[in-house]
C-alpha cells in the first residue's frame, strides 16, 4: 500500500540540460547524435533495432578505435577493457549512468504499444552528466515539451524532397527500390517474382538475425541486386541507399490486431526514400490502391499528428513478494500525458508463473522474486504462445533459484537442437530465433557456470545459421547470374567471355547460354530482365566470335561438315545452314541459320562455304544425274530420255517411255549406258543411286521441292536400303514417292528393289526362251511361252507365293492357274523328251556342239540388252543370298511370316494340293497389249504382234516424250501396224558385240 501510494504522488520532470533534435527522415540526426557523443570524453547511444546497433558501433570504431567501443545488446556483448563509448539497443540501455553524453534515437516509438514504456522510461530517466539528445520524429515536440519542462527543441528539415509518384505494377519499379510488405509471405512472393523479372532482390525481416540481415543489406547496398523487399524494419533509421520506396501492403499486425499504417507510420517508411542530397519518391503497388489526395500532401508535408501520450509502466518494482511484483506493474502513471502500457511479454509470463506453485515455493524471498522478474524478461525471439514461452522461463529460474545457475546439460541439449544448418528458410529462420534465446541467456551475468564458453558456442551456432540463412535467401530470391552482368552493362565493362569445347558460354564465369554454330541461344531458365541481362552481355561478349568462327568456317575442311536426312547443314555436330527448294530439284538454296551479329564479308565467307560444300554433296553423291542433266554429247531422243531419268530422280517405268527407247538407235544407247543409265526388263534407272547415301539425299531434295519432309515414311525407306533389305512390306499409309526414290516398286503388299527385279527378270527370260524340244527345259519353264514360279524366284525377292501373284501381275504377266498334278504331269514328260534327246545326241562331236551354239548367237538382235549382273556397278557389292539364288539360300529381306510355317504337315492332316499359276506374258486386246518380262525380243506366242525391242513390254498407243531441251514430239505407230526397218547399228561396249566378234573366230 506504501507503494502505491509513493508512487500515486505527482513527480516533477525537468527537461534541464536535455535537447530535441526533431524532424522527418533524412535529416542527419543520427549523424549529429555519433559526433556529439566523441565529442565527449564518454558517452552512451542507444538505438531501435539490433541492426542499427551493429552499424552505428562500427561507425563509432571507426573514429575512435575498437578498443575505445562497447556494444551491448541483448544478445551480443563486446566490451572491451576501458572502452569510453557503449552502442546500445533501447532495451539494453543501464537505467543509470555516469556517462557525460546520453542520446536515446527514434523516441517516436515511445508511443509503441509493445516497447513503448521501455523507450519511454530511457527518456524520462536516463540523462548524461553533460548532455542529453533526445532524437526522433517532429510529432514528438508537444507531449516531450509536457513531460519535460526546460527542455530544449531544435528542428531539423530534410535535406532532400520526397514526392509522390503514383501506383506501379511490381515489375516496372525503377532501380534502387525498396518494396514494403507485412508478412513473410508477402516478402517472399515479392521477391520471387521479381528475382524471374529483374535478377533479384535483398529480403529484410524482422524475423532475421542481425548477421543475416546485414548480409542482405550489404547485398542491396553493394549493387549486386537492384530491389530491396522489407518490412517497416526499414523504417527504423536504417541508411540505405533507396530512391523510391513501393507500398505492397498498408495493414499490419501490431502484436494486439490488424490495423492500417498511421500517417506518420507510412512517413516515416517513405522517408527511407532519398539520401543526403538526393530526392526520393513512393508509391504503391500491387494491390493496394492508390494514396488520397491529402495524405499524400502530409506526407510530402512531413505533416503528421502529434504524439499525445506515451505508453508508461513503473520501473518501480516491488520484490517483497510475486504478487507486490505483480501490483508494481499495474500502477497508473504518476503525471498527465502518461497511458499505462498492456501487459508486455514479461508481464504476461510473470502471470502464468505465478500460478504454479513449485515456482512460488522458490521466489520465497526478495533477493528470488527478483531473479524470476530477470527471468521473465528472456525475450521470446520464436514468437511462440505465452505458456510454451513461460515453461522455459520457469525451468531456468528454477535452475538459478536451485543451483546459482543454469543446468549446463539442459543448456547443451537446447543449443544441440539448434545447431543444424540444414533445412529450408523458415526452418533456419526458426533454429536462430531459438538459439538466440540462448544467446542471451549467455549474456546474463552469473546465469551460467561457464559463461565465455557458452557465449562462443551460441554465438558460433548463431553465425552459422545466418550464413546459411543469408544463402538460402540468395539462392532463392537473388540471380547472380543476372545481377552481376547488369551490374557490368551499367559500368559499361567490356564482359569475360569464354566458350567452351562443346559451345557452353561463361560471361563472367556464369552459364549463359550456348553458341551453336553462328547463333547464340541463351539459356532457357532466364527470363524477363535476367533474359535481356543475359543476351545483351552475350552479344557484347561474342562480337568478335563471330568474325573467328567464319574465318574458321571458310576454311574448314569436307570432313568437318555434313548434310543430315533433316537438310542441316552442321560444322562439326552443330547446325549453320538449311536447305529449302530451289528452282530446280537438283539447285537447292542454302540459307544461313545465323545472328544478325553475323554480317559483311564474314558472313558472305559463310555462305559461299556453305553452298560449296552442298553443290559437292550433290554433284558427288548424285553424279550420274548431274552429268545426264549437264551432258552437252546427247542429243534429240537420247537428250529426251535423259532429261525424263533426272525429273524422275533416276527411276522411270519402262512402259512409260517404251516408244522412245525403240527409237533409239545403239550409238545413243551407248552413250545413256557410259552415263550409268541401265535399260532394264521393267525400268530404265541409275544403278549407282540405289545405294543409302545417294538415294537418301535424292529422297531429301524431293521432299523439299514438294514440301514433304513432315510426310509419313519420309526416311523410313531410305533406312530400310541401308540395312540391305532387298524387299520390304509396304506402309500404305507412307507417300509412294519415297519407295521409288530410294530404288523400291510397290508390288502388291511388297516393295521391291528394281535392281532385283532385273535379276528376276534374268530368271524368267531363260524359261520364257525356251522351245520344247530345243534341250533341257530351264528351271521354270513350262511351254515355251509360259513359266512356273520358282523357289529361286522367290528367294531373291524375300516373298512368298501370294506375294509373287502380286508382284508377278504389277510386272505385266498374266496368271492361269492350272491342277498341280496336270501340271506336275505334263513337265515330266518335257523333261523325259529332253533326257531322251540328249542321250540321242550324246556323241556329237565337240566341234557340232560349239557350231550349234555359235548359231544360237547369231540369233541374238544387236540391240539386246545385256544381263543384269553384267551392268551392275562393280563397287556395288551384292549379298550372298542375292549371288546364288538357290532355293535353300537365305536371302537378307524381311522374313515373312508364311515362310516361317513349318515346311511339312502331320501325316493326318491331308490336303488338296494347290493349283499351280502359269505366268504368261500379257496379251493385248485390240491394238493396245500389256505385258512384262524381259523376253530377248521374241514375239508373243500365238499372236501376230510387234516384235518387242530391248525386252520391254510394247505399250501401242504413241507415247509423248521430251528432249534435253524439254521439246516434245509424238510418235506415231500402232499395233499391228509395220514399222520401217532401220539397219542396226551395234554398240562396240555392248557384250553382245563381242559374241559376234568370237564367232566371227570360231567361223575362220
Amino acid at each position: 500500500m506504501n507503494f502505491q501510494k509513493q508512487n500515486a504522488k505527482p513527480r516533477v520532470l525537468s527537461g534541464r540540460d536535455v535537447t530535441a533534435i526533431l524532424g522527418p527522415t533524412n535529416t542527419g540526426k543520427t549523424h549529429l547524435a555519433i559526433e556529439r557523443m566523441v565529442a565527449h570524453g564518454t558517452g552512451v547511444i542507444g538505438l531501435p533495432l539490433r541492426l542499427l546497433a551493429r552499424e552505428v558501433y562500427s561507425r563509432v570504431v571507426a573514429k575512435v578505435g575498437e578498443q575505445n567501443v562497447a556494444l551491448v545488446t541483448g544478445e551480443e556483448k563486446i566490451s572491451p577493457p576501458g572502452a569510453r563509448y557503449s552502442v546500445c539497443t533501447v532495451e539494453a540501455m543501464p537505467r543509470e549512468t555516469d556517462a557525460a553524453f546520453v542520446a536515446i534515437d527514434e523516441v517516436q516509438l515511445a508511443a509503441d504499444l509493445e516497447r513503448g514504456h521501455i523507450f519511454t522510461d530511457r527518456i524520462l530517466h536516463l540523462r548524461g552528466r553533460q548532455e542529453t539528445l533526445l532524437l526522433g520524429a517532429g510529432t514528438m515536440r508537444g507531449i516531450l515539451e509536457k513531460l519535460l519542462p526546460g527542455l530544449s527543441v531544435i528542428t531539423r528539415p530534410r535535406m532532400s524532397v520526397l514526392s509522390y509518384a503514383g501506383s506501379r505494377k511490381i515489375t516496372r519499379l525503377p532501380r534502387r527500390s525498396a518494396i514494403v510488405a507485412f508478412s513473410s509471405d508477402e516478402v517472399y512472393a515479392i521477391g520471387e517474382l521479381i528475382r524471374r523479372q529483374r535478377g533479384g532482390v535483398a529480403v529484410v525481416l524482422g524475423a532475421l538475425s542481425p548477421r543475416t540481415r546485414n548480409a542482405q543489406v550489404a547485398l542491396y547496398q553493394s549493387g549486386d541486386v537492384d530491389y530491396l523487399v522489407a518490412t517497416d524494419a526499414i523504417g527504423m533509421g536504417l541508411n540505405l541507399d533507396v530512391d523510391h520506396v513501393a507500398f505492397a501492403q498498408n495493414r499490419k499486425f501490431d502484436g494486439f490486431q490488424y490495423r492500417d499504417l498511421n500517417p506518420a507510420e507510412l512517413g516515416q517508411i517513405a522517408g527511407r526514400a532519398g539520401r543526403h542530397l538526393r530526392d526520393g519518391t513512393f508509391g504503391v503497388t500491387g494491390q493496394v490502391d492508390p494514396l488520397s489526395d491529402e495524405l499524400v500532401h502530409r506526407i510530402e508535408a512531413h505533416d503528421f499528428d502529434p504524439v499525445k501520450v506515451l505508453q508508461w509502466r513503473s520501473a518501480a518494482f516491488d520484490f517483497s513478494s510475486v504478487d507486490a511484483l505483480k501490483a508494481s506493474l499495474d500502477v497508473t502513471p504518476p503525471v498527465e500525458g502518461l497511458t499505462r502500457a498492456l501487459p508486455a511479454a514479461d508481464a504476461k509470463v510473470l502471470e502464468f508463473l505465478s500460478r504454479d506453485g513449485d515456482v512460488r515455493a522458490l521466489a520465497d524471498a526478495r533477493e528470488r522474486v527478483a531473479l524470476l522478474w530477470d527471468a521473465c524478461a528472456l525475450p521470446d525471439y520464436r514468437r511462440i504462445a505465452p505458456a510454451h514461452h513461460a515453461e522455459i522461463v520457469g525451468a531456468v529460474f528454477s535452475d538459478l533459484a536451485r543451483t546459482g545457475h543454469v543446468d549446463e546439460d539442459y543448456m547443451a541439449e537446447q543449443v544441440q537442437r539448434a545447431s543444424s544448418t540444414e533445412g529450408d528458410i523458415d526452418t533456419l529462420s526458426q533454429r536462430i530465433a531459438q538459439i538466440r534465446t540462448w544467446t542471451f541467456v549467455s549474456h546474463r551475468p552469473g546465469w551460467l557456470a561457464d559463461a565465455t564458453h557458452w557465449q562462443e558456442k551460441t554465438r558460433e551456432i548463431e553465425d552459422s545459421l545466418s550464413d546459411a540463412l543469408h544463402e538460402r535467401l540468395t539462392k532463392r530470391f537473388v540471380d547472380r547470374r543476372t545481377s552481376v552482368l547488369m551490374k557490368r552493362l551499367r559500368e559499361n565493362a567490356m564482359p569475360e567471355a569464354e566458350i567452351s569445347p562443346v559451345g557452353e558460354v561463361l560471361v563472367e564465369g556464369h552459364h549463359v547460354g550456348e553458341m551453336l554454330g553462328f547463333r547464340f541461344t541463351a539459356d532457357r531458365s532466364a527470363e524477363g530482365e535476367d533474359a535481356r541481362a543475359v543476351k545483351a552481355a552475350a552479344q557484347k561478349a561474342l562480337a568478335a566470335e563471330f568474325e573467328t568462327r567464319a574465318d574458321r568456317f571458310a576454311a574448314s575442311g569436307n570432313g568437318d561438315l555434313a548434310l543430315d536426312s533433316e537438310g542441316l547443314l552442321r560444322w562439326l555436330g552443330q547446325p549453320v545452314a538449311t536447305l529449302v527448294s530451289g528452282e530446280e530439284a537438283l539447285r537447292p538454296r542454302v540459307v544461313l541459320l545465323a545472328d544478325e551479329q553475323l554480317t559483311g564479308p564474314a558472313r558472305d565467307k559463310v555462305a559461299a562455304r556453305a553452298e560449296r560444300f552442298v553443290n559437292y554433296q550433290i554433284e558427288s553423291l548424285l553424279k550420274p544425274l548431274v552429268d545426264l542433266r549437264d551432258a552437252e554429247s546427247l542429243s534429240g531422243m537420247a537428250r529426251g530420255i535423259a532429261f525424263q531419268v533426272v525429273e524422275s530422280f533416276g527411276l522411270l517405268n519402262r512402259r512409260t517411255v517404251a516408244e522412245d527407247v525403240r527409237a533409239l538407235d545403239q550409238d545413243a544407247r551407248a552413250s545413256l549406258r557410259r552415263l550409268g543409265v541401265r535399260f532394264g526388263a521393267y525400268h530404265i534407272f541409275v544403278p549407282a543411286l540405289i545405294k543409302p547415301a545417294p538415294a537418301g539425299l535424292l529422297t531429301l531434295l524431293w521432299a523439299l521441292k514438294n514440301d514433304a519432309k513432315d510426310k509419313p515414311g519420309y526416311g523410313d525407306v531410305v533406312n530400310a536400303l541401308a540395312a540391305g533389305r532387298t524387299s520390304i512390306v509396304s506402309d500404305p499409309a507412307f507417300e509412294k514417292a519415297f519407295y521409288g526414290l530410294a530404288g523400291y516398286r510397290n508390288l502388291g503388299r511388297r516393295a521391291v528393289r528394281v535392281d532385283i527385279l532385273e535379276r528376276l527378270a534374268d530368271l524368267i527370260r531363260p524359261a520364257l526362251s525356251w522351245k520344247p524340244g530345243s534341250g533341257a527345259r530351264p528351271e521354270g519353264g513350262y511351254d515355251g511361252a509360259a513359266f512356273v514360279v520358282t523357289p529361286a524366284m522367290m528367294s531373291i525377292l524375300g516373298a512368298t507365293a501370294d506375294d509373287m501373284e502380286a508382284i508377278l501381275k504389277g510386272l505385266g504377266y498374266r496368271g492361269e492357274a492350272k491342277p498341280a498334278e496336270e501340271v506336275a504331269t505334263h513337265l515330266k514328260s518335257l523333261d523325259d523328251a529332253a533326257a531322251e534327246k540328249a542321250a540321242a545326241a550324246a556323241p556329237a562331236a565337240p566341234a557340232e556342239a560349239e557350231a550349234e551354239a555359235a548359231a544360237k548367237t547369231d540369233d541374238a538382235p544387236a540391240d539386246a540388252e545385256k544381263p543384269a549382273e553384267a551392268e551392275a556397278p562393280a563397287e556395288e557389292a551384292k549379298p550372298e543370298a542375292e549371288a546364288k539364288p538357290e532355293a535353300d539360300a537365305k536371302p537378307e529381306v524381311e522374313t515373312p511370316a508364311a515362310a516361317e510355317a513349318p515346311a511339312e504337315k502331320a501325316a493326318d492332316e491331308e490336303e488338296e494340293p494347290k493349283p499351280v499359276m502359269i505366268w504368261r506374258q500379257a496379251r493385248f486386246d485390240g491394238r493396245k497389249r500389256q505385258g512384262g518380262g524381259k523376253g530377248n525380243n521374241q514375239r508373243q506366242q500365238g499372236r501376230g504382234g510387234r516384235q518387242e525391242r530391248d525386252g520391254a513390254p510394247h505399250r501401242g498407243k504413241p507415247n509423248r516424250s521430251k528432249d534435253g531441251d524439254k521439246q516434245g514430239f509424238k510418235r506415231k505407230g500402232g499395233a499391228g501396224r509395220p514399222r520401217e526397218e532401220r539397219p542396226a547399228r551395234i554398240d562396240p561396249d555392248s557384250p553382245f558385240a563381242k559374241l559376234a566378234a568370237l564367232k566371227d573366230q570360231l567361223k575362220k
